[in-house]
């Protein structure tokens, strides 16, 4: 395996992380903004059911979009670890398993989706609830997922934040993407903890919006196009030197 591993070239590593990442962005935007922001009427669970209900192919495209970003999560971790690996090895391998335990933990909460797709079909279990009782059980398992996601995005947090000092100390990224990946990474962690822990967090969510969105797009964005366009091209010579951390 770490033959095959070695065969891939830096160049190569930023190519495949930049590709799937591009991917994740697409994807993710298409089910959060046309499915779920569509299709949800937030406070109204007959609304949503009925909206999901009559958009039932568009709800399940939207699920399996999500669960193509799980897969491209994977592969993401795998390509930045690759392409991180010189600068500190272990420092990466850890960067890449807190995007593992955020595509894992992420998977997990898209059965909660499913569920809501049972509940609307009428599935042999739902038909014993009324359609209050099947529109609030179907609201619920949104919001489940919801803050199943939350949680998960905690593990991403501090993969970008890891991921932002990986870039600051490296000699062939630039400093000002991993300047954004932190503050992004720590953005998500506030964002996600508020979340849990303040009782009128929705009084705030726009500004943790801004908290999260702002850095993060600048950031996230910066890397995908500094992958795919630049990544692993520049000779070492030609960047200022910051010593990597020690293995």
């Amino acid at each position: 395996m770490s033959g095959r591993v070695a065969d891939i070239s830096q160049r190569q590593a930023a190519r495949i992380a930049g590709s799937a990442y591009l991917i994740i962005s697409v994807l993710a935007l298409f089910a959060t903004f046309f499915v779920r922001d569509r299709l949800t009427e937030p406070g109204d669970a007959a609304a949503t059911v009925s909206n999901i209900a009559d958009s039932e192919g568009l709800f399940r495209s939207g699920i399996v979009a999500l669960m193509a970003v799980v897969v491209a999560d994977a592969v993401v971790a795998w390509a930045l670890y690759i392409f991180f690996r010189r600068v500190n090895r272990d420092l990466s391998l850890l960067t890449a398993w807190f995007r593992l335990l955020y595509t894992a933990m992420s998977g997990i909460a898209l059965l909660n989706l499913a569920v809501v797709v049972l509940l609307v079909r009428g599935a042999d279990a739902a038909t014993a609830l009324g359609a209050g009782q099947r529109d609030a059980q179907a609201m619920l398992f949104l919001d489940a997922y919801e803050y199943g996601w939350s949680i998960a995005l905690v593990c991403f947090g501090v993969h970008l934040a890891l991921l932002g000092f990986l870039v600051l100390r490296s000699d062939y990224a630039p400093s000002v993407i991993g300047v954004l990946l932190v503050v992004a990474g720590l953005g998500y962690l506030v964002d996600s903890l508020a979340r849990f822990l303040l009782l009128n967090y929705e009084d705030y969510s726009d500004f943790f919006l801004l908290l999260v969105a702002v850095p993060a797009v600048a950031g996230e964005f910066s890397l995908i196009g500094w992958l795919l366009l630049r990544g692993g091209k520049e000779p070492s010579h030609q960047a200022p030197a910051r010593q990597p951390l020690p293995d």
